[in-house]
């Protein structure tokens, strides 16, 4: 009985962790929604809300460090100059990522780009601010805690695959995911899952990631005006979708269901696979061990 508990290190087994922080993360809802409904009858914007779903996230994410006697730094949080260096140099991998999906739509004859006659730069500054926060969010729960834990567990491809299905899965209640949409999305999501992964996995940091998720989402919707996993956004440029099929437009999802985006995701991930990284020694548990007697 003790082995299915502890490892033979006397560690609790991984598995266990990770069911300790789906179980942490789902006691936070009781106390977010009724917060959540009480901020918007206040009269806070839904946009303005970003910033709770990340405090929460991180609430539990430190609940379970601070249970495994680690510092929150170690989920990949060390908030330091090459922290900040390697977020920026993701959040300029995604921008010239997305630039390149929305370069070989246009090529294609798939897409024309006119300025917004209604463009601002105050609607720029605010898309900036709820993607940091939908990027913070997205990256510490499916790159942080649980991803990490099953890495430690069953290995990187396992941790790789499951958390890539999971997080194509997890989009697919998003408007205007249906049909070949669908099947394509899924399909980028799910690499860009992996991309995501890979950029952990090389800097055992969630700079590099929260940079690329950052960078693609804001390039996409405010500054190229695409609509974002189906989400209409006001943006600097105002696209004009051309008689092409779905596949080579994305349709109302956006350039994420294009075979583009699909062939970006492949290059980019293949480019994070050659990098050698910068990866520093992952962080061992000393946490919850067993007394022999």
């Amino acid at each position: 009985m003790r082995n299915l508990f502890f490892n033979r290190e006397r560690r609790l087994r991984n598995g266990w962790w990770m069911l300790l922080f789906i179980a942490v993360v789902f006691a936070t809802r009781f106390a977010y929604t009724p917060l959540s409904h009480a901020l918007r009858d206040l009269g806070i914007g839904k946009p303005w809300l970003e910033p709770l779903a990340f405090a929460f996230i991180l609430l539990a994410t430190w609940v379970c460090t601070r249970l495994r006697r680690e510092p929150l730094a170690s989920v990949g949080f060390r908030l330091d100059r090459r922290w900040a260096k390697e977020a920026a140099w993701g959040t300029a991998l995604g921008m010239g990522s997305m630039a390149l999906v929305v370069a070989l739509m246009w090529a294609s004859g798939a897409v024309r780009l006119q300025l917004d006659p209604a463009r601002s730069l105050g609607a720029m500054g605010t898309g900036l601010y709820v993607f940091v926060f939908v990027a913070l969010f997205e990256e510490t729960l499916f790159r942080g805690f649980l991803f990490q834990r099953l890495v430690d567990g069953a290995g990187v491809w396992v941790a790789q695959i499951a958390l890539a299905v999971l997080f194509a899965a997890a989009h697919w209640g998003n408007p205007d995911m249906q049909g070949a949409t669908r099947v394509w999305a899924s399909l980028d999501i799910a690499l860009g899952a992996l991309m995501l992964g890979m950029a952990y996995l090389r800097t055992r940091s969630l700079a590099l990631p929260f940079g690329l998720h950052l960078g693609w989402n804001w390039m996409q919707g405010h500054v190229l005006g695409f609509d974002v996993s189906g989400v209409d956004l006001p943006g600097w440029f105002l696209p004009q979708l051309l008689d092409r099929p779905a596949w080579m437009t994305g349709g109302a999802f956006g350039p994420e269901s294009t075979v583009f985006a699909v062939a970006v995701d492949l290059a980019v991930l293949a480019l994070l696979w050659k990098w050698q990284g910068s990866a520093a020694a992952p962080t061992r548990a000393p946490a919850l061990r067993v007394q022999t007697a």
